[in-house]
């Protein structure tokens, strides 16, 4: 129980001490006052951490503005963007995909698709069918090439890879019924290399980033993406970052 009555006055006569008491119920906050004190200012050296904005330690993104592009490739700081097994207050900072540069040969095998029938009426392939069976193949074949080109292009957009400031994250689209999520804490990347291969990828500026953890999956690759020297310098500001919250979680 806490102390009632002062030491001091403790040693006087009993009706003199009897005069000044301390009531316990007041003596009990001081107590739990003082040993609660400590609490809020934690909450709140934890709170600023949490809130600090990713402009103040990092130089690639004090560079950029944020992404308002729904279709970009490199969107730094994108608004309006959330995934599935986002953390309440987790932060998209960067978001990825594969270089548009990459899809241009899957634009040259649409065109050549879709020219196909008019190619086949040029030479008459088709004159041994009915002309009702001809719009019916003609039909038939401009639906194969649109979902063909609806694959391409969900492929690409779904396809994604999100650096926050917790960890990285990697979306494998394979379907609309099948995707695969990787993804490994910023504290468990222990090497991150970055390679420009071919004339293309030195004139358009994109890449492959390979990422070693030590998580479960130990290698994440992140193919084909713009700016890949830039990616690799954000990614490690925020382990320099990282590294910094640990100390000063701990020296509070």
């Amino acid at each position: 129980m806490p102390e009632i009555f002062n030491s001091s006055k403790a040693s006087k006569a009993g009706t003199s001490a009897a005069k000044t008491p301390v009531r316990s119920d007041e003596a009990q906050h001081s107590e739990v006052e003082a040993v609660s004190d400590p609490a809020p200012v934690h909450r709140l050296t934890e709170e600023k951490r949490k809130a600090k904005h990713v402009d103040e330690y990092s130089s690639v993104m004090r560079k950029e503005k944020p992404s308002h592009r729904v279709f970009a490739a490199y969107a730094p700081k994108p608004e309006n963007t959330r995934f599935d097994s986002q953390h309440a207050d987790e932060q998209v900072l960067l978001l990825l995909r594969q270089s548009l540069i990459t899809q241009i040969k899957y634009v040259f095998v649409i065109l050549g698709l879709i020219f196909v029938p008019v190619l086949f009426n040029a030479v008459g392939m088709l004159d041994f069918l009915p002309a009702r069976f001809q719009l019916i193949a003609n039909l038939g074949w401009y639906l194969i090439v649109a979902s063909y080109t609806l694959e391409v292009f969900l492929s690409w957009f779904y396809n994604v890879y999100i650096i926050t400031d917790e960890r990285i994250i990697d979306v494998d689209f394979h379907s609309i019924l099948f995707k695969n999520v990787s993804y490994a804490k910023l504290d468990n990347i222990e090497d991150i290399t970055a390679t420009t291969a071919g004339f293309l990828g030195s004139v358009f500026d994109f890449g492959d980033i390979k990422i070693q953890t030590a998580g479960a999956v130990t290698q994440f690759e992140f193919a084909s993406v713009p700016h890949p020297s830039r990616v690799v310098a954000f990614l490690n500001e925020l382990l320099i970052e990282e590294e910094q919250e640990k100390l000063d979680k701990r020296a509070n």
